[in-house]
């Protein structure tokens, strides 16, 4: 699962608690009411997404990938809220994969979850070498690092019976991943809330897919969750994903909601608008018919005589 920047402020020698300033008493209730309509909204927009997509069904086993980040903190409580008064009944199971990478707090996330009685494993295995061994100082980790946690994760999920896994991506995530490809890989793609892996063998979802960061960031102060930094990448911050996330909060600061529409281009394709021949039958537009080669070699001096 990806980590976003505020989740790499902490120390990484021990888990980081986001520090919540002591409110004064005539804002306590303000702060109350705050954080009620913030927890309404999560529940409504995570409940649409699961919704919409159709990403969790009666009998699901639901694997939650927890990084000990924010955004997984977050999805993993409000599904739990959720699953409460849900239509349906379906098995949560936290998971995370444990890299091994110095300073880890293994403590952390196996005391918070037994004190919520969330059923939970750790696999461990130690990709953290594999990456710094493979990957040239200077080089971006983060193509490698996820190859190799999405295989442990899939592994542990198709051999112990898990048919949804769920990644913590939210709203955000999806528009900058959507601006990356726009602008270094010449393709419009994005993050989708629910995909089938390429193996065909694992349905991964993402339940916060129209949640915002900034609710998420918000959330988790308010709760307090434990966060463990992610020390593997947080220096490299030349990144490309970090470039665009800078782009994307200057574009919000000086026209609000322009995120927001961006995501909501994206549920709204229009391919007949756009000009990909695979998707849209352009050139069978007029009725069809022979299509003749433009490309041809001019012909030369002799060619006119050889007809």
């Amino acid at each position: 699962m990806s980590v976003a920047l505020s989740d790499l402020i902490a120390p990484a020698s021990a888990a980081a608690r986001i520090p919540v300033p002591p409110a004064p008493p005539a804002d306590a209730e303000r702060i109350r009411l705050e954080h009620n309509k913030r927890v309404k909204r999560l529940r409504r927009q995570m409940g649409q997404a699961i919704m919409d997509y159709g990403m969790i069904r009666n009998g699901d086993r639901v694997m939650v990938c927890l990084s000990g980040g924010k955004d997984s903190y977050t999805m993993l409580d409000i599904l739990l809220l959720l699953r409460e008064a849900a239509p349906v009944d379906f098995e949560i199971t936290a998971v995370n994969l444990d890299q091994k990478q110095p300073g880890f707090p293994e403590h952390v996330l196996p005391e918070y979850l037994k004190a919520r009685g969330v059923p939970f494993h750790i696999i461990e295995q130690d990709t953290y070498s594999v990456v710094k061994r493979v990957v040239p100082e200077g080089k971006t980790m983060c193509g490698l690092c996820s190859r190799l946690r999405r295989g442990a994760l899939y592994s542990y999920a198709e051999a112990n019976g898990y048919n949804k896994i769920a990644l913590g991506h939210h709203r955000d995530d999806i528009v900058a991943t959507f601006f990356l490809n726009l602008f270094f890989n010449a393709k419009l793609a994005a993050m989708p809330p629910k995909l089938r892996s390429d193996n065909g063998k694992h349905i991964v979802i993402r339940p916060l897919a129209y949640v915002r960061e900034a609710d998420i960031v918000e959330y988790a102060a308010h709760e307090q969750f434990p966060i463990i930094p992610c020390t593997l990448c947080g220096s490299q911050d030349q990144l490309q994903r970090v470039q665009v996330r800078k782009l994307m909060t200057e574009w919000e600061t000086k026209y609000p909601g322009r995120i927001e529409h961006v995501f909501s281009a994206l549920k709204h394709v229009k391919p007949s608008q756009l000009a990909d021949g695979e998707l849209f039958d352009f050139a069978g537009l007029d009725g069809g018919g022979d299509l003749r080669n433009w490309l041809m070699p001019e012909a030369g001096p002799g060619d006119a005589d050889a007809e």
